[in-house]
């Protein structure tokens, strides 16, 4: 069971307790913080999270394949959750990665900005 974020931050949900996260919600939240932490920067789990910061230092034909693999391998321990496609797009100040991903048959999908 995992609890909301929202912007860094637990959600009450009003009665003294936190919001509750379940089924594709809470699947996706995992995923979603598993992309945007910097991996290595927990040093009792230096697997947990991506490489996906280091996209804006890479060579631009380069960043669409290296995506993709940041993202499978961020995903690895999430034996449940098959990544379908990952696209990376760019303007001139940020780059977007979406990830279409499948769980127990339901498409799932997380975007963020990096």
């Amino acid at each position: 069971m995992e609890f909301l974020l929202r912007d860094g931050d637990y959600v009450p949900d009003g009665s003294g307790s936190l919001i509750k996260l379940t089924g594709p919600e809470e699947v996706l939240q995992r995923v979603l913080f598993r992309l945007t932490v910097r991996r290595g920067s927990f040093p009792l789990l230096p697997e947990l999270g991506s490489e996906l910061y280091r996209l804006g230092g890479e060579k631009p034909s380069a960043r669409q394949a290296l995506a993709a693999q940041y993202v499978a391998q961020a995903l690895a321990e999430e034996p449940e959750v098959e990544v379908e496609t990952v696209t990376f797009t760019e303007t001139e100040d940020r780059g977007v990665v979406r990830a279409v991903l499948r769980w127990r048959g339901q498409s799932l999908q997380a975007v963020m900005e990096v």
